[in-house]
């Protein structure tokens, strides 16, 4: 929850299972009560943003407040859809962390260059996963004011 009380979702994009698993095991580790919903790849994530396909009900595909981002993904990678975010006026708002396992300055450069406000690699262990967890949770949601996750506010 954020400070005023509301639960703010956040949405991670990851087409590696384990990676999807372990970073929800670190959320409940870092004793964060946020909602965390899940998508595989890039035009998963574009559908779950623009409520379409199996994410037709917006009321089953809460406005996420934060999105995690891995680059390297199938069908739509990590990359072309944050600049498709980041282009869109409704959607451009919606905080995005790259997770990925990247550490390539080429990435780094570009994901910044395109609109991202973090770029993390992914940790080898399972605990430093939690501190960055922990870290990210403070920060996103402690710390910073994020705009309201109304459509259009």
């Amino acid at each position: 929850m954020d400070k005023h009380g509301k639960r703010i979702v956040i949405l991670m994009a990851d087409d590696d299972e384990d990676d999807r698993m372990m970073a929800k095991e670190a959320l409940e580790e870092a004793r964060l009560v946020n909602a965390i919903r899940f998508v595989e790849d890039g035009e998963e994530l574009m559908d779950y943003l623009y409520h379409r396909g199996n994410y037709a009900d917006a009321k089953n595909a809460p406005r996420p407040g934060l999105i995690l981002l891995d680059l390297n993904m199938p069908k739509k990678d990590g990359r072309e859809a944050l600049k498709e975010i980041k282009g869109d006026p409704d959607l451009r708002r919606i905080p995005i962390v790259v997770l990925t396992t990247s550490k390539a300055e080429e990435d780094i450069f570009r994901t910044y260059d395109l609109g991202v406000n973090s770029f993390i690699t992914k940790p080898v262990s399972f605990e430093r996963l939690v501190e960055i967890m922990k870290g990210l949770a403070r920060y996103w949601f402690e710390i910073v004011e994020l705009p309201s996750v109304e459509k259009g506010a």
